[in-house]
């Protein structure tokens, strides 16, 4: 008999649902079961536990026609006591293989989702740029934790109910008309006076939750907006106190009115639950009694209290086995969005045959014709040509979204370009490990990130067998080991989360020390000292003049003293070099790096006496 209280769960499809219902086809299935092969002895151990499960279930509904007919009427204490132990015996012995059943779906749903975790993960990570700044976040957070825990209930609960259920309602059946057909037919026909007030109650209160719940955001809405401190000012400020009054009155009205709708709704669906399970039985008693005294003299009233037990035992399954395919559905949709993120294509990857160097890196830099574009009709980069020389320095410089962030992206393959080649030590980057060029080279972004550790951990996530010396070492290049000296744990103190317990100057300077454990041949700054006030983009600055005067490098948008220490300058306008040279150089041509320089840096000398800062954001 389903549970007195209703249904705990919507049993039905939505309209979004009907609408974006799966295409179940056979290629479908064979792959989800793909998941299940590797599992196929404990799977076997399941299904059996589930048939011996099910018959012993019902024997305690058989046993009892054996303790009345031949216990009790037929007065014998040892076949009363005999049946009684046999049916606490069975039952005990269901309960015990429900046990195992209930532990072997645990065991196979947890390994399968361990399985599809690892694969969803590993896949994820070799994404490109692209998918994650197209794809919503919680989007891709959701497929690999929601999306793939619901695999566990599929197996636990889907399958299990399909199996079981249909387990248990052939067997009553079985033993419903070996018993007497006739009434077995009856019983038959009186299960439907449990399913459909079943189903009706449960798409009513679904129906009257969903409104409840809207009505909920509603007020929760209001409160947020109207209760913090910016909200409440804004309220006073232009007089709207009683307009949102009579908006919240109104809401919590209506969620009022709901809940006793909701609230009424479930005690009528008792009503007549309660009214329907008493009917089954009675006119099972009715037909026994008919059949015992007018058709049938062996009929015992054993065989109908056996019928009747029997007939209680497959509400449940019946009810189940009919709403299936709704859960069916929800799994195929589930598995059909896991899929889709597994089928696709890796845009960024080692090729198959991946040049490995066996020399030294030295960073050298080659853009032969390189163009790229996000989307067709906006091109970012147009026949972009340079070469950065090993022990060189080139500043890029441009307007924002000019497209210098993208250029530097394209050499550790981040982006690929749509047209030309970059190459990295004389090799195309496309035909390089891409494990072998990443660890070759070191970029210090706008950006900085750290994770929600200590400075020392952050610092090891570059190189994790570095020592003590290799540590300070490098916190003294990045000009931050002052800093740690200062803190009560040193190198062992907390940043929080995204290193919100740090300045960003100090960020930016530990994310400089993460970068020279590294060791790269090539080092990337871009924008590193933007939105930074004079001090800290200082303090970054006096780290980063040495750095380039030993390394390969490439600028983006620094201060002023490091473009004038550049072998070359790189000037991006629209996407392409526009102008190209020395500083000196530059400034005689009188083109955009004049103006840029004109414009933004003697605006800002008056203050920065030597910053040269015309870009903000990134590009």
């Amino acid at each position: 008999m389903p549970p007195v209280g209703g249904p705990r769960r919507q049993s039905f499809l939505t309209e979004e649902e009907k609408k974006n219902r799966p295409k179940v086809t056979k290629e479908l299935l064979v792959r989800i079961f793909s998941y299940l092969k590797p599992y196929w002895k404990q799977l076997l151990i399941v299904l059996i536990a589930i048939v011996i499960s099910s018959i012993f279930n019902l024997m305690p509904s058989v046993l009892t026609g054996k303790i009345i007919d031949e216990g009790l009427i037929g007065r014998s204490m040892k076949k009363l006591v005999l049946f009684i132990v046999l049916s606490l015996a069975v039952t005990l012995g269901a309960n015990l293989i429900g046990v195992l059943e209930s532990y072997m779906n645990t065991w196979i749903a947890q390994h399968i989702t361990y399985d599809m975790r690892n694969k969803m993960y590993k896949h994820l990570q070799k994404m490109s740029q692209r998918f994650f700044t197209s794809n919503n976040q919680g989007d891709i957070i959701t497929r690999m934790t929601s999306d793939i825990a619901g695999v566990q209930q599929v197996i636990t609960g889907t399958l299990t109910s399909i199996l079981s259920n249909s387990i248990t309602l052939i067997v009553a059946l079985v033993v419903m008309f070996q018993q007497n057909w006739v009434m077995a037919l009856v019983g038959i026909a009186v299960i439907p006076l449990f399913i459909i007030p079943t189903r009706s109650a449960g798409k009513t209160r679904w129906s009257i939750t969903t409104e409840s719940q809207a009505c909920s955001d509603e007020i929760n809405g209001i409160l947020n907006e109207t209760m913090s401190v910016s909200g409440q000012l804004l309220v006073k400020l232009f007089g709207m106190e009683q307009v949102e009054y009579d908006k919240y009155e109104e809401a919590n009205k209506r969620m009022v009115k709901l809940n006793i709708r909701e609230g009424m709704a479930g005690r009528w669906f008792r009503v007549a639950l309660s009214t329907f399970s008493s009917i089954g039985p009675m006119l099972l008693y009715l037909a026994g009694g008919i059949l015992m005294m007018k058709y049938d003299s062996t009929l015992t009233v054993g065989d109908i209290t056996v019928l009747v037990a029997l007939l209680g035992r497959m509400y449940g399954p019946v009810n189940q086995l009919l709403n299936i395919q709704v859960d069916w559905i929800r799994s195929m949709a589930m598995f059909t969005r896991i899929f889709e993120y597994y089928d696709m294509p890796v845009e960024i990857e080692s090729p198959a045959d991946a040049i490995i160097p066996t020399e030294p890196a030295k960073g050298e830099v080659k853009f032969e014709n390189v163009g790229f574009y996000y989307e067709k009709e906006r091109q970012i980069l147009s026949d972009v040509n340079f070469t950065l020389e090993s022990g060189k320095c080139i500043a890029v410089v441009g307007p924002s979204g000019s497209g210098k962030s993208t250029l530097v992206n394209l050499i550790p393959r981040l982006w690929d370009a749509v047209s030309g080649t970059v190459s990295f030590d004389n090799v195309d980057v496309r035909k390089l490990d891409l494990s072998y060029l990443r660890e070759n080279i070191g970029i210090v972004s706008q950006e900085t990130y750290l994770f929600n550790g200590t400075i020392r951990e952050n610092l090891l996530y570059a190189k994790p067998d570095a020592t003590e010396e290799e540590l300070i070492e490098a916190c003294k290049k990045a000009n931050i080991y002052d800093f740690v000296e200062k803190q009560e744990t040193g190198l062992d103190t907390v940043v929080g989360n995204r290193g919100l317990k740090l300045s960003g100057g100090e960020k930016q300077r530990i994310s400089i020390a993460r970068v020279l454990l590294k060791d790269p041949a090539l080092m990337i700054f871009d924008e590193a000292t933007s939105a930074l006030d004079s001090i800290s983009e200082q303090k970054i600055q006096d780290a980063i003049e040495p750095l380039i005067e030993s390394r390969t490098s490439i600028l983006i948008a620094h201060r002023l003293s490091t473009i004038l220490n550049a072998d070359e300058i790189l000037v991006i306008n629209n996407g392409v070099i526009a102008e190209r040279g020395t500083h000196d150089e530059l400034i005689t041509q009188g083109g955009v790096y004049a103006q840029l320089y004109e414009t933004q840096f003697c605006k800002k000398e008056k203050s920065q006496p030597d910053a040269f800062d015309y870009t903000e954001g990134e590009d």
